[in-house]
């Protein structure tokens, strides 16, 4: 395997802020590795590094690298990751306030937006009445759920529309087919009444296997009702 490395973004003390290639690690090393992550977390970064998946848009890396410095502490003395997400959040949460994203987005608090709202671009919709589309991560993250990462629709967000699969604009591009089709079919399963932690997991199986055999992808793409 290659090192998924892409620039040394900044340094905090004894810590290295690196942009790494999220689609390569997905593929290769972890297909749950999401929009950052240290040490404490996964394994696999080593301990004085702090990664950050390259964004699409280059406008939310401090917010990531103030979330990373405050989970990567409290981890280091033991913490558990459930609580030190939960801390990690309130900071990354306040910068993002003070960047005047809530302000911006609920009209300066006094409402909250709609979830179409976030609709950035209709990739698609489906002849069963599913509509796929690209959405405003950073907004998504700012106003409806911090967490949010690569995707996600309306069997598990209520924020989301009915009928509706969003996928990040964050995501490049040359990844999006990969999330699309985790995203359907943990929906496809859900609708059946298959609960999340199930659909989730047998989704990043089928994400994970189309990620080492690319050629199959369209096939199970169109099993899921894209065609």
């Amino acid at each position: 395997m290659k090192l998924p490395y892409i620039k040394k973004l900044d340094e905090r003390g004894d810590l290295v802020v690196w942009s790494v290639d999220g689609a390569y690690i997905r593929g290769h090393m972890d297909e749950e590795f999401t929009n950052f992550g240290q040490h404490y977390r996964f394994k696999y970064i080593p301990v004085n590094e702090l990664w950050i998946d390259r964004e699409a848009k280059e406008d939310e890396t401090q917010f990531y690298i103030d979330h990373l410095l405050v989970e990567h502490r409290l981890m280091a003395k033991g913490m558990s990751y459930d609580d030190a997400i939960t801390k990690a959040d309130l900071v990354e949460r306040a910068e993002r306030r003070k960047a005047g994203d809530l302000s911006r987005f609920t009209n300066k608090g006094q409402k909250l937006p709609d979830g179409a709202k976030a609709h950035v671009e209709l990739w698609k919709k489906l002849e069963d009445g599913i509509s796929v589309w690209i959405v405003d991560g950073r907004m998504v993250r700012s106003v409806f759920d911090i967490d949010f990462t690569e995707g996600g629709h309306d069997h598990v967000y209520e924020f989301v529309p009915d009928n509706e699969v969003w996928i990040d604009d964050d995501i490049e591009e040359k990844e999006r087919g990969y999330v699309l089709l985790h995203e359907l079919h943990e929906r496809n399963r859900m609708a059946q009444g298959l609960p999340y932690s199930k659909a989730h997991a047998e989704s990043s199986r089928l994400e994970y296997h189309c990620r080492h055999h690319p050629d199959e992808l369209h096939d199970y793409l169109s099993a899921e009702g894209w065609a």
